[in-house]
C-alpha cells in the first residue's frame, strides 16, 4: 500500500525509540517489481506474445526454488477447526445444505500479492456460512490455473474455510484450445499424471487446500474424457494425502465432450466419484436436483456433496431462484448451495458509491437478509439468504482470543484510537475473526443500527457501531465461542461513546440456548466504575476495561458460549463504538523477527524480507521512522515478506528507516527490529 505523508507523534516509549541492531546490507542490484499472485498455463503457451502485464508461465516448469514470488503468495494461517452452535433461527440448520462461493477477487493478472492502496475491495466477511471458496479466474490469454493469494487464504483459514485454486479450460467461444486440455492430461512413461503431483505441489506450498476442476473446452472425445478420469482420480488421490480436496464442475462428460447436464447423472457421475464433490451447472430443476440426491444417495455419497449452482454475478440479492428446489422449508435440503459470483455485493455499486459501508450493507443483504438480523428472517423476502437456511460456524475456541473488528480494509490505519497512516488499504490477511450473526440484536424497543464503520476505529480500520434511540435496553450478540475460562482468566473491552450516555454491560453465557432461535441464557457483568473489580485505561478518547471472569467460574473452570454487549441508554440517542475485545490468560510479548532486510530497491519501491519470529504470530507491521522521531504505518502481512511503494526521502534524510514487529494474538508488539536504506 502507498504510504501517506501523514505523520503521528509516537505513542509512549513502546513505540521504538530502542538501541537496536540495524540491518543494512548493500545496496540490492535486483528491480523491486510489484509481486502479484500466480497463474499459468498447464505446459505449452499459446502463439504470439503476452499483452501489457501479463506473464505466461508453464505449470509444467515451475519449482518453488525458483519463483521469485512465493513468499509473497504462501499463505501462513492454518485451517481453523470450527463447530456450530445452536442456530439463531428455527429455519437454519446443520448437517445438510452446505455453502460454496465461486468468486473473482481481481483480473487474471496483475492482481497483487498482498494487498493494494484502495479501500474498494471485496472483503468477504461472512465465513460463518461458507464451506468452501474458490479462487475464481483464467483466460485464454493470461492463463488457465490460478493460485489463491495469500491474503484471501489466511483470512479464509481463520474462520475454518478451505480455499481451492481454479483450474479453467475455457470454451472454443472465449479462447479456449483443446491443446491445453491434453496438455493437463499428459502421461509419463509410468503412466502417471505428470501435472497432478505438479498442481498437488503448487497447493502445497501455497499453503491453499486444493483445486476446483473445470473442464469446458469442447471437441473432445472417449479417450480424451478417460484421460481427463484418471487425471482427476490421480489428482484427488496425490491430494488427499497432503490434506488437499477437489471439486469437479459440471461441463466435460464421460466421452470427453462438453455438455452441462444441470444434474448428476450417468454422463459425469464418474467425475463426481473421482472427486470430494461436484458443482451443477445452472441448467438444473427441481427435478432434475431431486434426481440427482436421490443418485447421490444410491451411490453411498452425500447428497449435500453437490452443489446446485446459482449465477448471482448479474443480480445478486435480487435474482430469482427456485428456493425450494434447493433448500426446501419444512423438509430436508435436496443438495447444497454454489454461489457463482457473490462479489456482486461490491460490483454493481456506481464507482461512487463504493466506500466500504455501502458494500458491507449490501453484503449483508446477501447473506443474512432483508431483516439484517439472522434471528429474526423475514418471512416474506423473496431472497431466501444464507442465515435463513444455514446453520452460521465459530472458530473461536482457545484463548488468547481478540479481535479488533478489523474487516480486511479501510480508509485509514488506526493504532491505539489515531491514525498513523490516511491511505486507504485493502489486505484480508489482516482480517480478525469476526461476529457470524450480523447483526443479532435482542431489545423489546427500537432495534438499533448495528454495522461495520470506517469513521474511525481503535486499531486496524474498522470498528463496530451501533446507533439508535435505545429507548430500552438492546443486547448485541457479537460471537458464539467455546472458550475456557478459569480463575486467571480475563475479559476485556474497549470502546467510545460518541452521542448520549450508555450504560454497558458485559453479556456473557456458560451454556448454549435452550433450542434454535432462543437467547443464550446470558449473565450480564456491569462495565462502569461502580465495579470495583475492574480496571479502565482512556486513550484517545477510548477507554479499555479489563474484567476478571472469577465470578462466571468460581474456583474452577467453565466453559464460555457466548459473548455480547447490553447497552442501556441513559440520556438521548445514543452513538456507541466497539473497538476491540479480548478473552485471555497471562499476555506473553511475541519474541521479534530476525535476518530482517531489503532484498531488491529500485527507486522508493522496495522489497523485504525477514526471518519467521518464533512462536505465535498473528500478523508481521513495518512502519517507517521519520527523521523527526514521528512514525508512519506502511504495511502489514502474514508473510515473510513485504513490498513497499512509491516512498521518497524526506528532506535532508539520507537513509530509510523502517520498523518491523510482529504481532501477537492480543495485538501486542514484539520490540522494533530495524532495517535502514540508503537513498
Amino acid at each position: 500500500m502507498n504510504p501517506t505523508r501523514r505523520t503521528v507523534l509516537i505513542a509512549g516509549a513502546a513505540a521504538g525509540l530502542f538501541p537496536l541492531p540495524a540491518f543494512a546490507a548493500a545496496r540490492p542490484r535486483a528491480a523491486a517489481t510489484p509481486p502479484y499472485a500466480s497463474y499459468w498455463y498447464p505446459d505449452s503457451l499459446p502463439a504470439g506474445s503476452p499483452g501489457p502485464g501479463i506473464t505466461w508461465r508453464s505449470l509444467k516448469s515451475w519449482r518453488p526454488a525458483d519463483d521469485p514470488d512465493l513468499a509473497f503468495n504462501a499463505a501462513s494461517v492454518p485451517l481453523a477447526g470450527r463447530f456450530t452452535p445452536t442456530p439463531a433461527n428455527t429455519t437454519a440448520r446443520s448437517g445438510e445444505a452446505r455453502v460454496q462461493a465461486l468468486v473473482s477477487f481481481g483480473p487474471t493478472s496483475s492482481n497483487p500479492s498482498q494487498g493494494s492502496a484502495t479501500a474498494d475491495y471485496y472483503a468477504l466477511t461472512h465465513w460463518a456460512y461458507l464451506d468452501e471458496l474458490v479462487f475464481w479466474g483464467g483466460s485464454a490469454g493470461e492463463g488457465l490455473i490460478l493460485a489463491p493469494n495469500a491474503p484471501i487464504v489466511d483470512a479464509a483459514h481463520r474462520h475454518g474455510v478451505p480455499v481451492l485454486g481454479n483450474i479453467f479450460l475455457p470454451p472454443v467461444a472465449y479462447g479456449g484450445q483443446l491443446q491445453w486440455t491434453r496438455d493437463l492430461v499428459q502421461k509419463d512413461a509410468a503412466g502417471h499424471y505428470p501435472l497432478a503431483a505438479q498442481l498437488v505441489a503448487v497447493a502445497a506450498a501455497y499453503g491453499f487446500d486444493g483445486w476446483f476442476v473445470n473442464a469446458e473446452t469442447g471437441g473432445g472425445n472417449t479417450a480424451l474424457g478417460r484421460s481427463m478420469l484418471g487425471f482427476v482420480t490421480e489428482l484427488k488421490a496425490l491430494g488427499a494425502a497432503r490434506g488437499q480436496r477437489v471439486t469437479w464442475y459440471d461441463a466435460m462428460t464421460v466421452n470427453g465432450t462438453v455438455s452441462w447436464q444441470g444434474a448428476l447423472n450417468s454422463q459425469n457421475e464418474a467425475f463426481f466419484q473421482a472427486a470430494d464433490d461436484m458443482f451443477v451447472d445452472f441448467r438444473w430443476s427441481a427435478a432434475t436436483l431431486a434426481a440427482s440426491g436421490t443418485e447421490a444417495d444410491r451411490l453411498g455419497r452425500s447428497r449435500y456433496e453437490l452443489w446446485a449452482g446459482v449465477d448471482v454475478e448479474s443480480s445478486g440479492s435480487g435474482t430469482s431462484v427456485d428456493w425450494d428446489a434447493i433448500v426446501p422449508s419444512g423438509k430436508p435440503h435436496v443438495t447444497s448451495l454454489g454461489f457463482y459470483r457473490p462479489e456482486w455485493t461490491r460490483n454493481h455499486l456506481p464507482a461512487d458509491q463504493r466506500a466500504p459501508e455501502d458494500f458491507h450493507a449490501a453484503d449483508d443483504r446477501f447473506w443474512t437478509g432483508r431483516s439484517l438480523d439472522p434471528s429474526r428472517p423475514e418471512a416474506s423476502d423473496p431472497w431466501r439468504a444464507p442465515a435463513v437456511s444455514v446453520a452460521d460456524r465459530s472458530t473461536v475456541t482457545s484463548l488468547p482470543f481478540a479481535t479488533v473488528f478489523n474487516t480486511g480494509h479501510g480508509l485509514h490505519w488506526y493504532e491505539d484510537g489515531s491514525a498513523t497512516s490516511d491511505a486507504a488499504w485493502n489486505h484480508l490477511g489482516l482480517q480478525d475473526r469476526l461476529p457470524g450473526r450480523r447483526w443479532v440484536v435482542r431489545t423489546a424497543g427500537e432495534r438499533p443500527a448495528v454495522s461495520f464503520d470506517f469513521a474511525d476505529a481503535w486499531r486496524g480500520g474498522s470498528s463496530v457501531l451501533v446507533d439508535g434511540e435505545l429507548d430500552q435496553p438492546a443486547v448485541v450478540d457479537l460471537y458464539a465461542t467455546r472458550l475456557p475460562v478459569g480463575v486467571n482468566t480475563v475479559f476485556e473491552l474497549t470502546y467510545r461513546t460518541d452521542a448520549g450516555a450508555v450504560n454497558v454491560e458485559l453479556a456473557v453465557a456458560t451454556a448454549e440456548p435452550s433450542g434454535a432461535g432462543a437467547t443464550p441464557p446470558y449473565t450480564y457483568i456491569a462495565v462502569n466504575p461502580v465495579n470495583s473489580r475492574m480496571r479502565v485505561k482512556s486513550v484517545n478518547g477510548w477507554q479499555t476495561v479489563t474484567l476478571p471472569l472469577t465470578g462466571l467460574t468460581g474456583t474452577g473452570t467453565a466453559t464460555l458460549h457466548a459473548l455480547g454487549v447490553r447497552l442501556t441508554a441513559t440520556e438521548g440517542p445514543a452513538r456507541w463504538r466497539l473497538g476491540g475485545l479480548a478473552v485471555r490468560d497471562a499476555v506473553t510479548a511475541p519474541a521479534a523477527p530476525t535476518g530482517a532486510r531489503v532484498t531488491a530497491a529500485t527507486g522508493g519501491d522496495l522489497r523485504l524480507a525477514w526471518n519467521a519470529a518464533p512462536g505465535a504470530v498473528r500478523h508481521y507491521e513495518l512502519h517507517r521512522l521519520l527523521p523527526d522521531g514521528t512514525r508512519r504505518f506502511l504495511a502489514g502481512t502474514c508473510q515473510c515478506a513485504s513490498f513497499l511503494t512509491g516512498l521518497e526521502p524526506e528532506q535532508g534524510e539520507k537513509a530509510a528507516r523502517f520498523e518491523l514487529r510482529a504481532v501477537g494474538e492480543l495485538y501486542n508488539a514484539s520490540t522494533p527490529v530495524i532495517v535502514t536504506h540508503p537513498w
